[in-house]
C-alpha cells in the first residue's frame, strides 16, 4: 500500500508537512509514532473499525480551556469523529455522523444522553466544527452557528475531575456496545486544522503511517487497485420471474481492471465486466456472449432475464437507444439465489476473499433494481473509499 500512495502524491493533498515523527518504546515491543494534532487525517484508514486512528492523552492540570475546533470533509453519512474521555472511559463523549447530521453520545455521572441535530454535513465541503463544555451543556458550533446543545444536570454532587482526560479521532476507546445509538463505525471523510483544548500536544498513531487526503474529491467509490467489494446476491432479494437491472455511472476512459463479475460458488462466471486502459475498451461477458463497448460511454444499464440481455449505453448526456440480444446462462437462477455479486474485482473459484485484476478508477454509482449499492454494506477491501472520488 505504500507504494500506491506514493505513486499518487503528486496529486494528494499531503499531510506529511504537518508530520512530526518521534519514537516511543512502548510496553509490547513496537515503537509507535506521533503526529502532531493538526495535522491532516484520512479517518477512513485501514485498521479496525472501530479503533482510533490517532490518540491522546492530556492531564488535567494544563488544560486551560474546554474547547476544541477542527474542519471536517466528507461524503460519508455515517461514521466516528472525535471522542473523549475521563476516569479511564468511565465518562465519555462521542461525536458522530448519522443520516449525514451530528449526533452526540454522552455519559456522565451515570447519566446517558444521545442529541442529533444541526445541519447535514456530508456535502464533500470543508466544515469547521467547535466542540465546548460550558457550564452544563456540551455545545457543537458548525460553521460559527449553533448546531447542537445538549444539557446535561445531576442530582448528584458533581465529582472533582484529576487525572487525564483521553481525546481519540476517527474511534472510540470504549466497548461499542455502551453506546445508546448504533452506527457504521468507518467514515470515508477528512479531519485537519485541529486545535484541541488550546494545547500544542504529540498524538500517538495507531497505524504505521498516515494515507493523505486529496485535494479535491467527488461523489462516488474509488477503487485503487487493491482490492473488491462482495455482496451476496440473496441481499437483492430478486424473484425468479424478476428481470435484473444494473445500472453503473463514471468516467470508464479512466478505469483499468475488471468492474464487475457475478458467479455462484462451483459454477462458471455468469458475468464480467472489464475495462481496459491500455485498448480504451470495455468487454461485456455473459455466458457465451461477449461483446467489446468503447471506453468513451458514461453511463451503462443491463437488464437481463434468463434468455435475453439489454444494454442501454450513454456517451454524452443522453441514453442511447436499448440494444436487445439473446443471451443465457445455465446457472442463472443459482447465481440469483446463491451467487456473489462482486464490484472492482475478478471473482475466484468460491471464497469471497480471493479476487483478481482489481479495478483502479472511480464510479460514480453502482445500481441494483434502481436502488443505489452501499458499499459499506459489503464485504470489501479497506482500500476501497466508499463515498469520495478524486477530482
Amino acid at each position: 500500500m505504500a507504494v500506491f500512495w506514493k505513486a499518487l502524491a503528486s496529486g494528494l493533498l499531503l499531510a506529511s508537512s504537518l508530520l512530526v515523527w518521534e519514537a516511543e518504546a512502548q510496553g509490547n515491543g513496537r515503537d509507535k509514532k506521533k503526529v502532531l494534532g493538526g495535522s491532516t487525517f484520512y479517518l477512513g484508514q485501514e485498521r479496525d473499525f472501530w479503533k482510533p486512528l490517532t490518540h491522546t492523552i492530556i492531564n488535567f492540570t494544563d488544560i486551560v480551556s474546554i474547547k476544541s475546533s477542527f474542519q471536517l470533509r466528507t461524503f460519508d453519512p455515517e461514521g466516528t469523529i472525535f471522542y473523549g474521555d475521563t476516569k479511564s472511559g468511565k465518562d465519555w463523549f462521542v461525536l458522530c455522523l448519522k443520516g449525514g447530521i451530528p449526533l452526540m453520545q454522552i455519559h456522565q455521572q451515570g447519566m446517558l444522553v444521545s442529541a442529533a441535530g444541526g445541519p447535514k454535513l456530508n456535502d464533500g465541503k470543508w466544515h469547521t466544527l467547535e466542540v465546548s463544555n460550558q457550564g452544563k451543556f456540551v455545545i457543537l458550533e458548525v460553521d460559527g452557528s449553533p448546531g447542537l446543545v445538549v444539557g446535561m444536570q445531576s442530582e448528584h454532587p458533581e465529582d472533582i475531575i484529576e487525572g487525564d482526560l483521553r481525546l481519540a479521532l476517527g474511534g472510540i476507546m470504549i466497548s461499542k456496545e455502551k453506546l445508546i445509538v448504533e452506527y457504521e463505525p468507518q467514515l470515508d471523510g477528512c479531519v485537519r486544522d485541529g486545535v484541541w483544548l488550546n494545547l500544542s500536544v504529540s498524538w500517538e498513531m495507531e497505524v504505521e503511517e498516515l494515507w493523505p487526503c486529496y485535494q479535491n474529491i467527488q461523489p462516488g467509490s474509488y477503487f485503487p487497485g487493491t482490492g473488491f467489494a462482495v455482496f451476496n446476491t440473496s441481499v437483492f432479494s430478486i424473484a425468479e420471474d424478476d428481470d435484473i437491472k444494473i445500472g453503473l455511472e463514471g468516467d470508464f476512459s479512466q478505469m483499468h481492471g475488471t468492474i464487475l463479475s457475478i458467479k455462484a460458488p462451483g459454477q462458471e462466471m455468469m458475468l464480467t465486466l472489464v475495462a481496459n486502459n491500455n485498448t480504451k475498451e470495455i468487454t461485456l461477458t455473459y455466458g457465451e456472449l461477449k461483446m467489446d463497448l468503447s471506453s468513451k460511454l458514461k453511463e451503462l444499464e443491463m437488464s437481463f432475464d434468463k434468455d435475453s440481455l439489454l444494454l442501454k449505453i450513454r456517451k454524452d448526456k443522453l441514453l442511447g437507444n436499448a440494444n436487445v440480444m439473446a443471451a443465457s446462462h445455465p446457472a442463472y437462477v443459482t447465481t440469483w439465489r446463491e451467487g456473489l455479486f462482486a464490484i472492482g474485482g475478478l471473482l475466484g473459484e468460491s471464497d469471497v476473499n480471493v479476487g483478481s485484476q482489481f479495478l483502479s478508477g472511480c464510479l460514480t454509482k453502482v445500481q441494483v433494481q434502481d436502488k443505489d449499492l452501499d458499499l459499506d454494506l459489503a464485504h470489501k477491501h479497506m482500500s476501497i473509499f466508499s463515498y469520495g472520488c478524486p477530482a
